[in-house]
């Protein structure tokens, strides 16, 4: 479980270069990424929401903007896999969330230490409704780094449905983990965890 956290935590990371990318191919994926790219960048450069006392504030609009352009109830969907027909209507709406305050709440704050790393766009492949959009992180000391995005289009608009890096899932990385919970005890305790994590970031928040 300790290296499924660690790479977890990496995976989260590296969903930020969605928002953070400095050059990227044409296609209306990425058009739509380049507007939420401003609209975060905006957030991050403000003098004014840079002020402790505006963290609430701040973190709320990176939350709205990165909504608009993540499905986190398609990716809850997915990372509960088989799992989520057997839960009701009411436990499949509490799931998402959860599921969607730890991934919001892991990588905002991931998203506030950005210091400016180049991030590059290179391909984006569509397949009917679905696309990948590829990209890389160039680390300070010159390291390629290879990010993959999942996408699908919802009602005309393109959304992030998984991240990939070096052909590890994100959303294949949660499945497995909460299959694990499940299978060594029940789904309850995938929720209580859920919770739990809510829980302390909440607490952390107060904090600072």
């Amino acid at each position: 479980m300790k290296r499924g956290l660690i790479l977890q935590s990496i995976l989260l990371s590296c969903m930020i270069v969605f928002f953070l990318v400095s050059n990227a191919s044409a296609g209306v994926a990425t058009d739509l990424v380049k507007q939420t790219t401003d609209s975060v960048l905006d957030v991050l450069k403000s003098k004014e929401l840079k002020k402790p006392a505006r963290t609430k504030e701040r973190r709320s609009a990176i939350r709205k903007i990165i909504s608009e352009r993540f499905d986190f109830e398609e990716m809850a969907k997915r990372s509960l896999a088989r799992y989520w027909k057997q839960r009701t209507p009411e436990e499949q709406k509490e799931f998402v969330g959860l599921y969607t305050d730890l991934l919001e709440r892991t990588y905002i704050r991931k998203i506030e230490s950005y210091n400016d790393e180049q991030f590059v766009y290179g391909d984006e492949i569509i397949d009917g409704v679905y696309a990948v959009v590829k990209t890389k992180i160039v680390t300070k000391k010159n390291i390629d780094v290879l990010i993959d995005y999942k996408m699908f289009n919802k009602n005309g608009t393109w959304l992030a449905y998984d991240v990939v890096i070096e052909g590890v899932s994100l959303v294949n990385n949660y499945r497995n983990q909460f299959n694990q919970i499940i299978h060594s005890g029940s789904y309850e305790d995938v929720t209580r965890k859920l919770k739990d994590k809510e829980i302390e970031g909440l607490a952390e928040d107060k904090v600072k």
